[in-house]
């Protein structure tokens, strides 16, 4: 809770940071294509919840999900402690396959961070986890991290049902026509 992450989530669709960004109720949808030269994924994002009370229905927006994204508020060591349990529970709980990305956000706050740099990539590195430290309000890595689990995302597991990911090859024709846009 208070991570960042919805605001993650509007700079990568959207552009968009608000300094004041309400709490997200259960969760919310969001959607977003990405292309990689010949090919497009669709980002299809739940932004789940934080707050304790929402946490038993996590499972059903994570089950079967090509990817998964953990953030951390590198201001608060207990911030990054959650982190570490939810990661447990993805890797109990999700796809094996998952690419499983820790977030250290609110890289704008480094006068007052409490995690280092260090112990996030450590944790990561020891967990087989990708690492990036973002910033939504300053939009550092937001775009990176995304392209970056894109990149990772095997193609076919991206046409599995529930895979939170739909894979488009574009070809010249549908270019030309702009049927494909990077924004919703």
């Amino acid at each position: 809770m208070g991570t960042g992450k919805s605001s993650l989530v509007l700079r990568f669709v959207k552009g968009q940071f608000y300094e004041y960004q309400g709490s997200t109720i259960g969760a919310a949808f969001f959607s977003q294509v990405l292309s990689f030269k010949d090919t497009a994924i669709k980002f299809d994002i739940w932004d789940t919840a934080g707050q304790e009370r929402y946490q038993t229905l996590a499972p059903m927006y994570y089950r079967g999900a090509s990817a998964a994204v953990v953030v951390y508020d590198l201001t608060s060591k207990n911030s990054f402690e959650r982190a570490k349990k939810w990661v447990n529970e993805l890797q109990k709980s999700g796809n094996p396959n998952m690419v499983m990305v820790l977030v250290a956000n609110k890289a704008d706050l480094e006068t007052i961070r409490e995690v280092t740099d260090e112990m996030g990539e450590k944790y990561a590195r020891d967990n087989g986890l990708l690492f990036f430290e973002t910033s939504a309000k300053s939009a550092k890595n937001v775009h990176e991290l995304f392209y970056e689990i894109g990149r990772r995302i095997p193609k076919d597991a991206s046409s599995s049902p529930g895979s939170g990911l739909k894979l488009h090859t574009i070809n010249q024709e549908e270019r030309s026509n702009k049927k494909f846009c990077c924004s919703n």
